[in-house]
């Protein structure tokens, strides 16, 4: 006799651990008027009984937990036996708590050269270094760990990164930095566009400073998470923004329902995860939360 049809959930966040909290878990028959519901405490894997089996095996599964976004799919039962199912879920920047930052001694050199020169930043001008680092609240430095992270994983044809290329920050925002840069980081940049590195874009959203115009914007070819770079200049000195692009990532990457996102789109704590989980690449900090609190 065929074993009768179960459903086998891994829950786990970016780094590929269980979630480690209570979740519900919504299954609705797309022609049977059947719902089942379950609420389990996602230690290990997750398994479903009483589900109907291929051909009347098609559930929309809507996950809700605590601490991460709400994400929701489709799921096609087999006939019998074992349907499974990995699902990774990016955190609600809403339920942290807390974020545990690597210390200013594990930074990379390129970048904590970059502090060190950055003695004028926005808002926290005189301070520099591990001053600097440690006066950014969570969310600017979360925002700038990110594009430093993206940064210098971006490499030119010459061995050199995005990262090396800056010459001193002037503000930190949450999903992006503004900096002075040399007329070489926008050489590199545009060449690298007919290797693949870079694509021109339209730089129309982003405002060049007083004194300064448009000189031209490149994104990645990532298809989430893609690093833009806009150049400004005023004849002489140049000057970039430079932001990680959600581009739906939360969506495609995660199957997170757009209206049941919280916060903004490109809040720093949501591109954390999509580089962790997209492009395995980790910025060096994690979440702390309170599930059920």
């Amino acid at each position: 006799m065929a074993d009768s049809p179960k459903l086998q959930l891994e829950l786990k966040d970016v780094y590929g651990k269980y979630l480690g909290e209570k979740v519900d878990i919504i299954l609705r028959h797309q022609t049977l008027s059947e719902v089942k519901k379950a609420s389990p405490n996602v230690t290990g894997k997750v398994v479903i009984t009483g589900l109907q089996g291929f051909p009347q095996g098609r559930y929309k599964m809507d996950i809700d937990p605590p601490s991460y976004q709400y994400v929701s799919q489709f799921v096609n039962m087999k006939a019998s036996g074992t349907t499974s199912r990995l699902i990774t879920f990016p955190i609600d920047p809403d339920k942290v708590t807390g974020v545990n930052f690597k210390a200013y001694a594990k930074l990379t050199q390129d970048l904590r050269d970059l502090l060190e020169k950055s003695d004028m930043v926005f808002s926290f001008e005189g301070k520099k270094g591990e001053d600097l680092y440690s006066a950014l609240d969570d969310i600017r430095k979360a925002g700038l760990l990110n594009i430093a992270t993206k940064t210098n994983a971006t490499s030119f044809s010459n061995g050199r990164t995005v990262l090396s290329y800056i010459g001193k920050l002037t503000e930190i925002r949450g999903d992006r930095f503004f900096c002075d840069v040399t007329k070489t980081l926008r050489s590199e940049t545009k060449n690298s566009v007919a290797e693949g590195l870079f694509d021109k874009v339209s730089g129309s959203l982003h405002t060049p400073p007083p004194g300064f115009v448009s000189a031209e914007s490149f994104k990645t070819s990532d298809k989430y998470g893609n690093l833009q770079l806009t150049f400004f200049t005023n004849g002489e000195t140049f000057k970039a923004d430079i932001d990680i692009d959600d581009a739906g990532g939360l969506e495609h990457v995660f199957q997170v329902l757009r209206n049941k996102l919280s916060g903004s789109p490109t809040h720093p704590y949501n591109i954390h995860d999509i580089l962790v989980a997209y492009q395995h690449l980790d910025p060096g900090y994690t979440f702390v939360t309170t599930p059920n609190a």
